[in-house]
This record gives C-alpha cells, sequence and structure tokens, in this order.
C-alpha cells in the first residue's frame, strides 16, 4: 500500500453574516486548506484545516512543496512514522504556528483513509468510548448587540443546544457583564453558560472580570490572557476563581503539557486543525486523563465530534461560527444538547466539491 498522490486547494469563505472577537476583530471571511490523499488501490482520504482569514496559501504551500515530496511512495498505514517524518521535516522553521496547520491537515488525511480502508468511522477506530458527545454553540459574537446576541441565544436553544458560549472582551467591563447577566436571564440557572474572552485581558484585568463573572454561573473562563504566560494563568485560576479553559492557540503537546502542569488549566482544548492533527489530538486528550482533566475541543466540530466521542474523559464538543454546512453532504445533528457522530467511515465528512470552487484560491 503507497501513497500515490497529495492534492492540496485553498479556499476564501465569505462568512454568512461578519463575526467578531476581542483579538481578530470583525471576521468577514475564513480560510479552507483541503487535502486529497489517494494511495494505489484508487482510496482517499480528506484532510482539512482552516485560518481566521491570513495563512491558507502559506500552509498550502508548505503542504505542497515540502510535505508532499517527503510522503509520496511511503505507506500510509504507518501514520506514527509519517507524523514524525513531517515533523522533523519542518522543525527548523516549525514547532508550531503553520507548520502545525500543515502537518494537520494530511494527519487528518491519513486517518480518514484508514478508517476508509478499516470500514470504521473515526470515534470507534480510535477507542470508540460513546457515539454521543455534548455539544456547546460557540458564538463569535463580541460586536453583536445585546439584541442580536440574545436572538442568537434563542436560536441554539431552539436548534436543540444545552450550553451556549458567547465573547467577553469588550473596551469596558461593564458592557461585557451588562450583555453576560442579559443571556443568563434569559437562558436561566439549568443552561451551561461559558465565555471567551480570546486572550484580551492582562492576568489582573482577567482575576478582576472573573471575580464580577462568578456570580452569573460561568462553566468556564476561556482563554483570559496570552497563552504564552502560564504562570499568569495559574494566577487567573487561582484569584479569579472560575475554571479556565484554553488551547486552541497551543501549537504542540509540549505545550499542553506546560500548561496542563503549571498554569492550573482545568479544560485542555486542543485543535485538531492546528496543532498536529488527530495523532497529535490523541495524544494531548490521554495526557489530560494522566492528569484527571476533561478535555474540550476548539472549531471543526464535523472533526472533533469523533476524537470526543472516541475517549473516556471527553467534556463539550463546540459547534463552531465557522461551519461548513453549506459545503458538505451531512451536516453535524444536535439533538437533546448531544451531537451524535456518523456511522461513516472514516470521518464521514464529505465536500461539495462544486459549491467550493467558485471560492477557491488559484494564486
Amino acid at each position: 500500500m503507497q501513497i500515490k498522490d497529495i492534492q492540496s486547494a485553498h479556499y476564501r469563505i465569505a462568512l454568512p453574516v461578519v463575526l467578531s472577537d476581542s483579538t481578530h476583530g470583525d471576521i468577514p471571511f475564513f480560510e479552507l486548506i483541503t487535502v486529497k490523499l489517494q494511495d494505489n488501490d484508487g482510496l482517499e482520504g480528506v484532510g482539512y484545516t482552516y485560518t481566521v482569514g491570513c495563512g491558507g496559501a502559506a500552509i498550502r504551500a508548505l503542504i505542497n512543496r515540502d510535505l508532499k515530496p517527503v510522503l509520496l511512495d511511503e505507506d500510509p498505514r504507518r501514520i506514527e512514522h509519517l507524523w514524525n517524518k513531517m515533523w522533523w521535516r519542518l522543525h527548523w522553521v516549525g514547532r508550531g504556528g503553520l507548520a502545525a496547520f500543515a502537518i494537520s491537515a494530511v494527519d487528518i488525511a491519513l486517518w480518514d483513509l484508514k478508517g476508509q480502508t478499516q470500514s470504521e468511522p473515526l470515534w470507534r477506530l480510535l477507542g470508540g468510548h460513546s457515539q454521543r458527545v455534548q455539544a456547546y454553540a460557540g458564538g463569535i459574537d463580541l460586536q453583536f448587540s445585546t439584541e442580536e446576541l440574545c436572538a442568537q441565544t434563542r436560536q441554539n436553544l431552539q436548534n436543540g443546544f444545552r450550553a451556549i458560549k458567547m465573547k467577553v472582551g469588550r473596551e469596558k467591563l461593564s458592557d461585557d457583564i451588562a450583555r453576560v447577566q442579559a443571556v443568563r436571564e434569559l437562558i436561566g440557572p439549568e443552561i451551561v453558560l461559558m465565555v471567551d474572552a480570546n486572550m484580551r485581558w492582562t492576568v489582573d484585568a482577567a482575576i478582576r472580570a472573573a471575580r464580577v463573572l462568578r456570580d452569573y454561573g460561568i462553566y468556564w473562563l476561556e482563554e483570559p490572557t496570552l497563552p504564552e504566560d502560564v504562570k499568569g494563568h495559574a494566577r487567573i485560576a487561582r484569584e479569579g476563581g472560575l475554571p479556565i479553559a484554553a488551547g486552541e492557540n497551543l501549537h504542540s503537546i509540549y505545550e499542553f503539557r506546560a500548561m496542563i502542569e503549571q498554569g492550573e488549566l482545568s479544560f485542555p482544548e486542543p485543535d485538531v486543525a492546528n496543532m498536529g492533527g488527530i495523532s497529535a489530538w490523541m495524544k494531548v486528550a490521554q495526557l489530560a486523563l494522566g492528569n484527571h482533566l476533561p478535555i474540550t475541543s476548539h472549531g471543526v466540530h464535523d472533526l472533533h465530534v469523533h476524537l470526543l466521542g472516541a475517549v473516556a474523559n471527553a467534556s463539550y464538543l463546540e459547534v463552531h461560527g465557522f461551519g461548513l454546512e453549506r459545503f458538505i453532504a451531512d451536516p453535524l445533528q444536535i439533538e437533546n444538547g448531544e451531537a451524535l457522530a456518523p456511522d461513516r467511515p472514516g470521518h464521514g465528512v464529505s465536500f461539495n466539491w462544486e459549491a467550493l470552487a467558485e471560492y477557491e484560491v488559484r494564486a
């Protein structure tokens, strides 16, 4: 069995509604980078990653120019070997960042191909703990008016969610608190509510915010400060009094180890699309398990539903604003607050390539 071809593509996709957070500002579009990996029997695995608006061309270039030449004619079943080959190929310029995005897309394609060859869905192939996963609606809504925010929340509740996440990190903390209060009053005391600051605050500002937010039954405070400040995260957890979730800006198992061991993280949050793919994500899940922690996810919910379904320490699945519902055959379904991992072989994501074609960047 050999890898006979690797094809990648880059798309720049306008969002139906302009989204916003405290770090990236307004987000009118996102980038999708796909990989098709074919073996000599004609089977194909598909992988993908995404960005919040820039860097997609560089990720595709890494795949085409640096990863593809060292993977062709290799045995796609040797995923651990190939992951290490990619890691060390890009190590000098990587150890994270764009290199991790590129490795992620290829690694996901390798695992999808393995699922195809074994006629198994990834959630079962990777461990098979539970096909059902708790899910929350992840809003990217910092600049929504309170009325827009509440309308979005009502719609999410109608869509079956029993957990909601909203953005915080406005110029005035009082604005954040008023918006959190409005959502809490709308959803009542039983619905889970998380807040996400997208690295906006200093450590001291995050502690002040956390102490006020405690009054609103917040399940976790996400990314309160810069991901490099491991000790700062520990201070926020100790002095702010809220559980901390973080990890979407961590790009290796080594960064997660430091944050878990020294940052007093309650909810590690790896993103399979930016930290080395499924191979690396599963290692972080085991690291979390070894530290008695639940694991959650960031983005790409059509993939993460499999990974959380595979492990015993799953927390909530984020159902993300950068959804691919317009471009895939079978979007994720939510019922009574849970997402169901599909039984289709591999990850089961089938792209409508014709619909994507108008967004392709051909440079």
